[in-house]
């Protein structure tokens, strides 16, 4: 197993043109600063988040901090009353934040956020009860059932953000405050649970204090830390069930009482929260899909670092099912609603998905990781259409409202009046009461320069193209290129090489180009060996070399597996990686009654006036017509197909033009 490739440092890559680069300063300028106020409560077109006040309850705070931190913290124990808000897991909001600030602050130093920062950190600190403990809902609400109810209350899950906010705001900028909280709290952790006869064999019920225990690992050197992290993926699912002795010892006393048999997610038994077997028996994704992510990307994190070949093999068996059998042409997973689950093999209806954005994420979480052990072009090809289609349909254009959840097709007055659909909206609100969605993608927006590369040795694996710069150390020497490129608009992707030396280029050569793709280096074609689905550049440098690679952008007619019920005798459209869809903005109402022809041109149109500038694809279509009664049912056909242009849209960017139907999948014809 590899144990020596590593992401390419968030300092050292900078994302400065194109999508995202216009995504990652709308994150700077809008997204972070507005998403502290809704953290305050100080937004008034989003509901409260609480987030802030909670803590400051929970700490008993009663100074005041600095004014430009908005809140001024303003409820404190004793001064006024107050009570926990929110979620169970609300912390979870503030730590997010504090993660993607901490990102911002690594490519972007900025003393006023920085100083907003250590009043929040300063404030999270004066919650820490004696004993490490940490989480203001127990503090708060229930004193004296802390750690009584892990399948449903999300203490781990909660500390594991923190965790992950500490490690990256001490790389950031050095402080090492938040992290010396975390690991008290780790160690209060690692105190309770483990496999010691006074300790708790328990795990979290929402996995994702494993991952983040990998990083505080990697932060600090501690065993203890990787041991903590092995043990929980280790131990979910062994005999007897941990969850279930819990639930004995509570006398049935649930949070979420909605949830258990016989009625409610938890009526699947013990799948919804992967429990149901351990992990190395599993032969699919199963239940909720947030969840699955996260646990496949610290088990994957486990395996790497201790060398367990069998684990990783594991996960590399789970993502082959799932990319193969349960996940949808946008890079969305969990099919239904009922428990954001992943159901069964091939069961991806288009208008009851849920697809929601933080699972895309942990898919994206998830990809990473597996390039990290093995540098295969396949894990790339799914992080990709995870991040271009589903991840920023999470957000607006203009970064100011968010979709949990993202479904293929939508019909307006399906969502008002039919209560199987009321989880699927057609507008993006400003904020939620469950508001993980928001503040994850902040984050993975923040961090994406982690995901552009891997490196190993001296080889650089180009896993996304978006323009950038980069400088990586590679066997202690120093080298730097620039990146320059449209993508996803368009497929030719520049590389100059600004020093010198051996070293080796590594180019992905997408699954969707792979029959047609052009290399150039200084203008002259070039035929690199291919290994796992990258192209091999190994050559000894000059400064100012050019590398062009040129990707085959035409539009493609995309069809489903058979299987797949709901898409039999339909059609997408895909030009690169972005995954295409129609908007009733654009083709009038009744989307479904509209038919692709098989002969019909897909033609290219650049708009940079349109929805912050975008390609269109135009074909000409077909309307399926009414030309009878209204008889509901009828002997004979009553209608006519008449022609129709149709205007396909990138689906990341619908639902951006008010309420309106869309579809990404059409009628085959």
């Amino acid at each position: 197993m590899n144990l020596d490739a590593r992401v390419g440092q968030i300092d050292k890559v900078i994302i400065n043109e194109g999508l995202f680069g216009r995504i990652s300063t709308m994150i700077k300028e809008h997204v972070i600063p507005n998403q502290w106020k809704i953290l305050n409560d100080r937004a008034h077109d989003a509901k409260p988040d609480h987030s802030i006040e909670n803590f400051s309850i929970a700490s008993g705070a009663s100074e005041e901090f600095p004014s430009h931190c908005i809140a001024n913290y303003k409820i404190a124990a004793g001064l006024e009353e107050g009570d926990f808000y929110g979620m169970v897991f609300q912390d979870s909001d503030l730590a997010k934040w504090l993660e993607a600030v901490s990102y911002q602050l690594m490519s972007n130093p900025d003393p006023l956020l920085e100083e907003i920062a250590d009043g929040a950190i300063d404030l999270i600190g004066k919650a820490q009860q004696e004993d490490g403990y940490l989480n203001t809902y127990f503090t708060i609400k229930e004193p004296d059932k802390k750690f009584t109810n892990l399948c449903e209350c999300h203490e781990l899950y909660c500390a594991g953000h923190m965790i992950e906010a500490a490690v990256a705001y001490c790389l950031a900028t050095g402080k090492d405050k938040l992290l010396k909280i975390m690991c008290k709290m780790v160690d209060c952790i690692d105190r309770v649970f483990g496999p010691e006869a006074d300790q708790l064999p328990g795990y979290p019920g929402h996995q994702e204090i494993e991952l983040a225990l990998v990083k505080l690992y990697q932060m600090t050197g501690d065993e203890k830390h990787l041991k903590l992290a092995k043990y929980f993926i280790d131990e979910r699912g062994k005999q007897p069930i941990y969850f279930d002795e819990e639930f004995e010892r509570r006398n049935h006393e649930a949070h979420f009482s909605y949830l258990y048999p016989p009625y409610g997610m938890y009526s699947n038994g013990r799948k919804y929260a992967q429990y149901h077997l351990p992990i190395r028996e599993q032969e699919a994704f199963v239940g909720h899909s947030v969840r699955c992510m996260y646990m496949a990307s610290g088990a994957v994190d486990v395996a790497k670092l201790t060398g367990d070949d069998e684990l990783f093999r594991v996960c590399r068996r789970l993502y082959e099912n799932m990319v193969q059998r349960r996940m949808y042409i946008t890079g969305a997973i969990g099919s239904t609603p009922n428990g954001e689950m992943f159901t069964y093999d091939y069961d991806l209806p288009n208008d009851l998905v849920y697809g929601e954005t933080c699972a895309s994420i942990g898919l994206m979480f998830f990809m990473q990781r597996l390039l990290l052990v093995e540098q295969n072009s396949g894990y790339a090809d799914t992080m990709e259409r995870a991040l271009y289609n589903t991840c920023i349909a999470g957000m607006s254009l203009d970064g100011k409202s968010f979709f949990y959840v993202n479904p293929l097709e939508v019909d307006p007055e399906a969502s008002r009046e039919n209560p199987n659909r009321k989880h699927v909206l057609p507008v993006r609100p400003a904020w939620f009461g469950c508001a993980c969605c928001p503040p994850n993608l902040a984050r993975m927006i923040t961090s994406l320069p982690e995901y552009i590369y891997t490196v190993k040795n001296d080889e650089v694996f180009m896993n996304l193209y978006m323009s950038n710069t980069a400088a990586f150390d590679l066997n202690h020497r120093p080298v730097s290129f620039h990146v320059s490129t449209d993508y996803p608009y368009e497929g030719i992707i520049n590389i100059r090489i600004d020093s010198t030396g051996e070293f080796a280029m590594n180019l992905r050569i997408p699954d969707w180009s792979k029959e047609n793709w052009t290399i150039l280096i200084d203008g002259e074609a070039f035929s690199p060996h291919i290994a796992h689905g990258y192209a091999v550049l190994r050559r000894n440098w000059g400064s100012g070399t050019q590398i062009q690679l040129i990707l085959d952008m035409t539009p493609r007619r995309m069809f489903a597996n058979p299987k797949i019920s709901k898409d039999v005798g339909k059609v997408a459209i895909q030009r690169g990686p972005l995954v295409y869809c129609l908007e009733e903005v654009d083709n009038g109402k009744g989307l479904q009654q509209i038919y692709l022809p098989a002969d019909s041109e897909l033609s290219v149109v650049q708009n940079s006036d349109k929805l912050m500038g975008i390609t269109e694809i135009k074909a000409t279509g077909l309307r399926l017509v009414d030309i009878g009664e209204e008889e509901l049912y009828t002997y004979a056909p009553k209608h006519k197909y008449m022609p129709i242009e149709l205007n396909y849209i990138p689906y990341y960017a619908w639902a951006n033009r008010g309420e309106n139907e869309m579809t990404v999948w059409v009628h085959y014809k």
